[in-house]
């Protein structure tokens, strides 16, 4: 029995719709709702814009650096309770690490 182009089209179209409607998930809920505010009675820590320099002289020096990495050069100071994310110089986030919270 042949197979005709059509056919053969569309088991390939939903073969592939299958395999790209999978996705890992990534649940930060409990993180998310039990991280504490960024003030100073909960956990201060350097906000989005604040430049390295801003956040060194605020903050101190970092634990641990990690070298830029993709484009935009993406780079990780890591400090105690949280890690903070930069692109090129400027804050994207700070993270609390989720030891911190317990």
């Amino acid at each position: 029995m042949a197979v005709t182009r059509p056919l053969l089209l569309a088991a390939l179209v939903a073969l592939a719709s299958t395999t790209l409607a999978h996705a890992d998930v990534l649940s930060l809920g409990k993180a998310v709702k039990e991280a504490p505010p960024n003030t100073p009675s909960g956990l201060l820590r350097p906000t989005n814009a604040m430049t390295m320099q801003e956040v060194a002289k605020k903050f101190g020096p970092p634990e641990k650096k990690f070298a830029p990495v993709g484009k935009p050069p993406i780079t990780r100071w890591v400090y105690p309770r949280y890690t903070v994310y930069f692109e090129n110089n400027l804050v994207i986030d700070s993270v609390v690490h989720f030891k911190a919270l317990k």
